[in-house]
């Protein structure tokens, strides 16, 4: 119970790493506000969570409207306080060659998983900093936002972005006592990569030629490095991305 007595806010909550990050937090003993753009996936899991003993409450939230978050930050600062935690790992992936990305695409991409982390992470930030509390804000980047990766020039873009966001928040935030880092999957069996682990042929040779580890992560295996981020284990750690990848970078 590591996270007794924090409120913890996480965005993409109705499913994969998002999901199972709140799981986590709440297992560990903090408040969860779970918030996305999915609203019944979200109410079954908050449910879920509250009859685990822990406390909970859910938001539909679109990340790329400001209003939207700062309705959010405003009716829980109004019912449990500000957050101490920000788990930003809502996002989204367009596959196309970069001849045949549209404009449209580019936009999306950018607005959900660049900018989207922007708007949500500052409003956090201006919270924690008001109310003068030590904050931990871990945002979701990727092994994309680090190395590149065919036919996903728009997601790259949009974590090289997240990872150079994650350093800048660091120096500026650190005299006010908030910790700012990120998180890098790798190849995480989800939906948003389920184009490629339902195929069985496309899973085996990505996992003999990219993944020392020889098979996929797990949301939960995220979940924990979300976890450790946020927490006090961490206390010294800002300005950092955090690899999960089995192996995948070292090659």
């Amino acid at each position: 119970m590591q996270l007794a007595g924090r409120i913890a806010l996480v965005t993409g909550a109705a499913n994969g790493i998002g999901e199972a990050t709140a799981r986590r937090l709440a297992a560990e003993g903090a408040r969860v506000v779970l918030t996305d753009i999915e609203k019944d996936r979200l109410e079954e899991i908050t449910a879920d969570i509250v009859a685990s003993g822990a406390e909970a409450r859910h938001y539909q939230l679109d990340i790329r409207q400001r209003d939207q978050i700062q309705a959010v930050f405003d009716s829980v600062e109004a019912e449990w306080g500000v957050p101490h935690i920000v788990a930003h790992i809502a996002g989204i992936g367009v596959v196309h060659h970069y001849l045949n990305i549209t404009d449209e695409d580019w936009q999306r991409v950018i607005d959900v998983n660049l900018t989207g982390t922007f708007l949500v992470t500052q409003i956090g930030a201006r919270a924690m900093v008001k109310a003068g509390i030590a904050g931990s804000i871990v945002m979701m980047a990727s092994t994309n936002g680090l190395v590149g990766e065919e036919d996903l020039a728009a997601y790259n873009a949009s974590k090289f972005g997240v990872v150079g966001l994650t350093k800048s928040m660091a120096i500026d935030l650190a005299r006010h006592n908030i910790r700012v880092n990120s998180v890098n999957p790798g190849l995480i069996k989800t939906r948003l990569t389920r184009s490629t682990w339902e195929n069985p042929a496309l899973v085996q040779a990505y996992q003999d030629e990219r993944i020392p580890m020889r098979r996929l992560g797990t949301p939960d295996e995220v979940a924990a490095c979300f976890v450790f981020l946020a927490s006090d284990a961490a206390s010294f750690i800002t300005g950092h991305s955090l690899v999960v990848d089995g192996g995948q970078l070292t090659f």
